[in-house]
């Protein structure tokens, strides 16, 4: 999956957790997952923790990370309401 698609995955809502990015309309957030790979946990573990949520959503949540820092355009970012 190509970053771009990737990006998809993820939406911003204001009314949830304050308008941070979460993955797929699921109320996980990207910094959720991200603290996690941080922490170590791998991304099995954190697939099993979280019901739903699928590979390419953590390779979204990287996917993602990297777009922030790197200042690319992360405008395919879909945001609502």
């Amino acid at each position: 999956m190509i970053q771009e698609d990737l990006l998809q995955r993820i939406s911003a809502r204001p009314d949830v957790f304050g308008g941070k990015p979460i993955i797929r309309d699921l109320r996980i957030s990207v910094e959720t997952i991200l603290s996690l790979l941080a922490q170590g946990e791998s991304p099995d573990a954190i697939l099993s923790d979280y019901p739903g949520l699928e590979q390419a959503d953590i390779n979204a949540c990287l996917a993602y990370a990297h777009a922030v820092i790197a200042h690319d355009r992360i405008d395919r970012i879909a945001v609502s309401g």
